[in-house]
């Protein structure tokens, strides 16, 4: 009979799980959807309220707040009840997005869309702590692995998504569709989702906050404008720098004394606590690199449309997707983990250099192959740091474990733009300026990355020029990343394989249930 009870009661908490893990899965598909719908409708937006040279602050607007808010939405999370903490980013991200479908200029699209950006912060952080909270961590692969997918999801269906929603409806709805979609997230987890409510006795790191809000702001700005926006050696990039650097040491000094600190510092006490948030940074700047050039790549030098470039990258986003579910299950079967970012930092190493080897005469089907053995060492990547991340701190320090492999994957991506950018755009300057002459000088002089219709346009022998000068770029950018993911493997080795919490083979009956969810 006790056993019959406690089936049932089993069986009870997997069918809330599943509930709440539908919340969390759309909560985070809002938050990668959001960028890469919004950038299909830009043409559209601007066409209705002009603001050109503002165009980039509308991406930009969002990165900033999204970056600048996330470790202080995972502390919240630790001082106050992660669903409160959960529940109020839901709900700013959808008045940024109701409030930027209604824009009538510019600039209060650019204001909405930071209000957005503020909720955002809070949305992939909120998922992975509230996992944290709920399922041990040797049964936590198999849902991160899920958590995965979604991202591959999103990167795939995102354009199309934006594209269809444009012309068919209008561009205000991709914003509005944001609406029913948070609602469902927002009755879901307030029915189902019972955590244990907290109430931190000191108030929060106000000082803290500020610093590391500015150093942060310093650094998506100096990666976002240097090289375009401003030159690298320009007085404004050297200025943002110079504050971006005082910000952060001041925050770290000051992180010592605060009686409750936005980013406790010890928690970088732990080597595979810190040798996971750099796999992360690396992992970060490898895959938005990856994602940015080889469209550009496919577009300029295989022929691929806008749209059919974005299905092409495919064998990367699947190979990555299904490596992140078998990895979850082995972790969460054997309990054994050191093994994938090893492999992980080998295959994104090798993906890489193969990738740097494409030419003018390289196949789909090759470059399709070579996607895939990248991504299927991202796959072996992508929530194995958050994984051990998240096993190596106390629960009471999940929220900011979490915001902060997060924090670093994200300015990873923002580096690995940047440097890889500059150093793709140079490329393709030079050779085109030695294969077409002033000609070519003149075509790429305010951007290297040409898009489809101006590609058209071109004369034959500038098109071919612009052909190999793609060719190029793509090999010196993958080249570095090849180098650079090189830290991934060596970090693996030092990983410690420590057990992961909660796993079945060692119960104890005075250990606390870990899931806390009920359903209503």
């Amino acid at each position: 009979m006790a056993d019959t009870v406690e089936s049932a009661r089993e069986g009870k908490k997997q069918r809330s799980v599943r509930v709440v893990l539908l919340a969390l899965m759309i909560a985070m598909m809002l938050a990668m959807l959001d960028n890469m719908i919004v950038g299909t409708a830009m043409p559209t937006i601007v066409g209705e309220l002009g603001g050109l040279e503002h165009l980039s602050w509308v991406v930009t607007g969002y990165t900033l707040a999204t970056a600048a808010s996330t470790p202080i939405w995972g502390k919240l999370g630790d001082m106050y009840g992660r669903k409160s903490a959960f529940l109020s980013s839901i709900v700013i991200f959808l008045i940024g997005s109701a409030l930027s479908g209604m824009a009538q200029n510019m600039g209060e699209l650019i204001g909405f869309r930071a209000v957005q950006g503020l909720g955002a912060g809070g949305l992939m952080v909120g998922v992975m702590a509230i996992i944290g909270d709920l399922v041990p961590p040797r049964e936590r692969g198999k849902y991160q692995g899920m958590m995965a997918g979604v991202m591959a999801l999103a990167m795939i269906g995102g354009p199309l998504v934006g594209g269809t929603i444009t012309d068919n409806w209008g561009w205000r709805w991709s914003f509005y569709i944001n609406l029913p979609l948070g609602a469902v997230a927002l009755v879901l987890v307030s029915a189902v989702l019972h955590l244990p409510k907290k109430r931190a006795k000191a108030g929060i790191d106000y000082l803290g906050v500020a610093l590391l809000t500015i150093g942060i702001t310093s650094i998506v700005l100096v990666t976002t404008w240097g090289g375009s926006e401003y030159a690298w050696t320009s007085a404004r990039i050297m200025e943002l720098i110079a504050v971006g650097v005082v910000a952060l040491v001041g925050f770290v000094a000051w992180q010592t004394k605060a009686s409750e600190p936005v980013l406790p510092l010890h928690i970088f006490r732990s080597r595979n606590f810190t040798l996971m948030s750099v796999i992360g940074f690396v992992t970060g700047f490898v895959m938005f690199g990856a994602t940015l050039f080889l469209p550009l790549y496919q577009q300029a030098v295989q022929g691929a449309s806008a749209t059919n470039s974005g299905l092409l990258l495919l064998p990367m986003l699947g190979a990555m997707l299904v490596t992140s579910m078998v990895a979850g299950r082995v972790t969460t079967g054997t309990g054994r983990y050191k093994v994938f970012p090893i492999v992980g930092g080998a295959l994104m190493i090798t993906g890489l250099y193969l990738l740097s080897l494409m030419d003018t005469g390289t196949s789909r089907f090759t470059s399709g192959v070579y996607m895939a053995v990248l991504g299927l060492g991202m796959g072996c990547l992508m929530q194995i740091t958050m994984l051990v991340a998240q096993n190596s701190v106390e629960m009471r320090d999940m929220g900011v474990a979490s915001s902060s492999t997060t924090l670093f994957r994200t300015l990873g991506s923002s580096f690995g733009v940047a440097i890889m950018g500059a150093l793709f755009n140079n490329k393709v300057k030079d050779v085109m300026s030695e294969r077409a002459g002033t000609l070519g000088k003149g075509i790429t002089e305010k951007s290297a990355q040409l898009d489809a219709k101006s590609l058209a346009k071109l004369p034959p022998l500038a098109r071919e020029a612009y052909q190999h000068a793609v060719s190029a770029g793509t090999h010196s950018a993958f080249l570095l990343g090849s180098v650079i993911a090189v830290l991934v493997l060596l970090g693996a080795f030092f990983v410690k394989e420590v057990p992961l919490k909660g796993g079945p083979q060692k119960p104890k009956a005075e250990e606390p249930v870990a899931p806390l969810v009920e359903a209503v």
